[in-house]
């Protein structure tokens, strides 16, 4: 396994201004200052953990991932993206696996989308890797086979598409219950969908990467994550 890029900050908590939120009984919080869940597949991309909360940069498409897998469970995490020019997009990966390629190894697994864009598919479904877009149906990029056994929502809603609120915190909230997979955004059901490829894998948090930061070493194109925390099912 290829060594993990992690920056670490120390940092300074003045209290009541605390962001990070404590995890409910039963759940583990994955974010500490240490990282101590995580791990680095890829050559590129870095993490550091800045008053509870995580800031990724990257100068490719790259997740950090958990090293422990998940099969059935409840996740929920808060992210904003950046204001910047530049493509900027992410996601949080689920039952995530580790393909090898040419060029090395690589995530591959369902995505729940955080996408900024005028498209506005936050909380969409993609299949990394694979079979791209599941929900909502893309003209050109949805291939699904056997193992996608139902969509449980019409379409794609304008309230759907006016969940995700940019620069600010958003709450996302994935439930996987054997074949059943959830997907909420600020409490507005984006997904359901009933899919038999995975059951179980890594949870992955994305930076799609930023061009400035491969040609300049610098960028204001940072994700950040808080309050990622999960809850296994039995």
């Amino acid at each position: 396994m290829k060594k993990l890029i992690i920056i670490f900050l120390a940092t300074i908590s003045i209290a009541g201004c605390s962001t990070q939120q404590k995890a409910e009984p039963g759940s583990t919080n994955l974010i500490d200052d240490s990282l101590s869940h995580f791990e680095n597949i890829y050559d590129y991309g870095d993490a550091r953990v800045e008053n509870g909360e995580l800031i990724l940069r990257s100068t490719g498409n790259w997740f950090l991932a958990t090293k422990k897998r998940y099969q059935d469970f409840i996740l929920t995490a808060e992210v904003i993206m950046p204001d910047v020019n530049e493509y900027s997009n992410s996601g949080i990966m689920f039952r995530g696996q580790v393909k090898t390629t040419e060029n090395g190894q690589e995530a591959m697994g369902y995505q729940a989308e955080v996408d900024p864009s005028d498209r506005k598919w936050s909380g969409g479904l993609y299949d990394q890797a694979r079979r791209q877009w599941l929900h909502p149906v893309h003209p050109t990029r949805s291939e699904p086979d056997e193992d996608f056994k139902e969509n449980y929502l019409s379409g794609w809603t304008d309230e759907m598409a006016n969940a995700y609120r940019h620069l600010e915190w958003n709450k996302y909230r994935i439930e996987c219950r054997g074949s059943d997979i959830k997907i909420y955004v600020n409490g507005v059901l984006t997904t359901h969908v009933r899919d038999t490829k995975d059951i179980e894998g890594f949870i992955g948090l994305q930076h799609h990467g930023s061009q400035l930061l491969k040609e300049t070493g610098r960028t204001n194109n940072i994700v950040r994550f808080r309050n990622v925390t999960i809850t296994e099912l039995e």
